[in-house]
């Protein structure tokens, strides 16, 4: 309760710190202006701190000559065109953000013409569109941050008509569909829509407020307001509840929103953000597991990307060890081309990215919306043991029936995976009604998004309960025993009296599944599954070897005795489900007696592991653990 307390009275002082600022500074009154432009994300000047850390740090001068390389490829390309595909026009909105951001750096650090002419090109281009797509308003948030940044940052190098046309774009097309009822539910959300669309909003109005100064400080205190509801789902340890993927998308572009209100009002952000959002760096950085593929629970891509907006909290919390993650991705492969990297060129300037050091804990454990814990052996060893586990609750915004689900890498490869998202377009093109979030909605037909395939219990062949949330209960961070325990009962309201699932990494060398069990009055069929793209072979009626580019995992099943272990196929079960090519699952189905109390003992060996018996043994009530608060 108290908690709770603390957290209102955050987030009324939040609220009150951000609208104070905006009406000081942007309010109707014609005695206060704003700075002249750029005034978004970097002041006029600011070009010479990026230089002088483009001179001191030689990642920095990789991202810098990155994005002018991309600069030079734009040029040879048409500009964006209004094209839909599906319902969205949202991949036009982001290569439009992704070019005008580019172009205008470009502009700012070289005074390339090339670049300043290009980018108007876009601008005008996309100005000239019938409308954003309204019906789908995270494509009018991306269009307007996009459209914002180069009328800003170019401002001074614009023509006066091209300057006319881009800011009635932003204004007729992006701002004001945004007031209309239809087009501004995203305000109420606690989603990323939430997050996109107020920053999309404010970057417009910041750009164009000398035209219309009474709308503009509506929007901007319109935002400062809403965007406080996706911030309190980050509390109250910085578990993002959307998973992987859609922390890069809320996350960035929330941060998008303060560093712009920072910028301009010269306010510490540590007064304007809650702790658990400031918390939520370190769950993105433990996400990442030592093969560079991300916990991907959730709708989510399974490929680990670099995350502009960690430069950000790295530069607010004053902890470079954030970065390691991002120096991996960095480095380890081609740049990607994000369409807000520019905003690393100013985040965290002063950070030397190529002097990072590990973070000193390898447990990350956060609870809230949708709970997690992440647990590694070593933050500098690619072949070290690697786990995720998810508690939480299907209902949560792109959330799937995985609770009790977790991912595994050792030796350098995956071997219990998640299927994580199917492209959103190629469902909803087949008439699937993929957003109901209902026990019986069609989403939970789905292939990859209900209980059956994640690395879960399912309890006579029956779905979770979406209305079920599990907490992880407690923890710790004993070598001998890094573990975490969750309560899944909830999620299996009706099929089982109670459920608790731990998984402990043991002795820095195999990591260990425990189910303790109570049935209803009825006999319980229990089936235990496990995703990998693994070649599996049945060695045993309790076993099984996992095999993988000449490495090897065994899979023991201690306890129940007397069940024999099965592999099921991965094959769509409905001709709307995407193919899923070099998976399998395999695991043991039980069939448990009524009134009983059960253990289902899991252990995954890697290569060399050597089972410790007594560990074995331990009930969840003697494990090493801290509990939650």
């Amino acid at each position: 309760m108290r908690k709770s307390v603390l957290t209102i009275k955050n987030s009324l002082f939040i609220c009150l710190i951000v609208i104070s600022a905006c009406n000081q500074t942007v309010g109707r009154s014609d005695k206060i202006r704003l700075p002249g432009h750029p005034r978004i994300l970097l002041l006029s000047g600011g070009e010479a701190d990026i230089r002088k850390s483009i001179a001191s740090d030689e990642i920095r001068e990789k991202i810098h000559l990155f994005i002018l390389s991309e600069c030079d490829k734009i040029l040879e390309t048409p500009p964006v065109e209004r094209v839909l595909i599906g319902r969205r026009l949202l991949d036009k909105s982001r290569e439009a953000l992704r070019r005008i951001f580019y172009l205008s750096y470009g502009w700012r650090m070289t005074a390339d013409s090339r670049y300043l002419e290009r980018a108007e090109d876009e601008m005008l281009a996309i100005s000239g569109f019938t409308d954003w797509n309204p019906s789908h308003f995270l494509d009018v948030a991306e269009m307007t941050m996009a459209a914002a940044i180069g009328y800003d940052w170019l401002y001074k190098a614009l023509p006066k008509d091209s300057r006319e046309i881009v800011r009635n774009a932003i204004i007729e097309k992006g701002l004001k569909p945004s007031l209309l009822p239809e087009n501004s539910g995203w305000l109420r959300a606690t989603h990323n829509w939430n997050q996109v669309c107020n920053a999309g909003m404010t970057y417009g109005a910041l750009a164009v407020y000398e035209e219309d100064p009474g709308l503009a400080a509506e929007i901007i205190e319109r935002a400062s307001a809403s965007i406080l509801l996706p911030m309190e789902d980050y509390e109250p340890d910085g578990a993002y509840p959307e998973g992987y993927s859609y922390w890069g998308y809320g996350t960035t572009f929330n941060i998008m929103f303060l560093s712009a209100v920072e910028t301009l009002y010269g306010r510490d952000t540590k007064t304007v953000t809650g702790p658990g959002f400031l918390k939520t760096a370190g769950y993105l950085e433990n996400m990442t597991g030592p093969t560079g593929i991300c916990f991907n629970y959730s709708d989510a891509g399974q490929d680990g990307s670099l995350h502009p907006a960690m430069f950000w909290f790295a530069d607010r919390l004053s902890d470079p060890s954030l970065l390691l993650s991002e120096l991996y991705f960095i480095n380890s492969r081609d740049l990607p081309d994000d369409r807000l990297l520019p905003a690393i060129m100013i985040w965290g300037a002063g950070i030397k990215i190529n002097k990072i050091t590990a973070p000193s804990s390898k447990i990350w454990v956060g609870n809230g919306k949708n709970p997690v814990a992440l647990m590694r052996t070593s933050w500098n060893d690619p072949n070290a043991i690697y786990v995720g586990f998810k508690a939480g609750s299907p209902s949560v915004n792109h959330g799937h029936m995985d609770i009790g689900s977790f991912i595994m890498d050792a030796h350098g490869e995956r071997w219990a995976m998640d299927f994580g998202m199917q492209n959103y377009n190629s469902l909803e093109s087949a008439g699937v009604q993929l957003w109901g979030m209902s026990q019986n909605s069609q989403r939970w037909e789905v292939f990859r998004y209900n209980n059956y395939v994640h690395n879960t219990l399912t309890v006579n062949d029956q779905l979770q309960m979406v209305k079920g949330y599990a907490p992880i209960i407690s923890h710790s961070s004993d070598p001998s025993m890094m573990n975490a325990i969750a309560d899944i009962s909830s999620v299996y309201e009706g099929q089982l009296k109670s459920s608790r699932r731990g998984i402990a990494i043991v002795d820095k060398s195999y990591v260990m599944v425990r189910d303790e069990i109570e049935t209803l009055p009825d006999r319980t069929n229990v089936r235990w599954t496990l995703l990998t793209s693994s070649d599996v072979r049945l060695t045993g009626n309790n076993s099984a070897e996992l095999t993988k580019n000449g490495k090897k995992l065994i899979i023991k099943v201690v306890s129940p005795a007397g069940i024999t272990m099965k592999k099921w196929s991965t094959e769509p079960r409905n001709d709307y489900d995407a193919p899923n090519p070099g998976t399998i699952m395999t695991g043991f189905e039980v069939n448990l007696p009524a009134d009983s109390e059960n253990v289902l003992t899991v252990l995954l060996l890697p290569e060399g592991a050597k089972e410790e018996s007594t560990t074995t043994s331990r009930s969840l009530a003697g494990w090493p653990a801290r509990p939650e608060e």
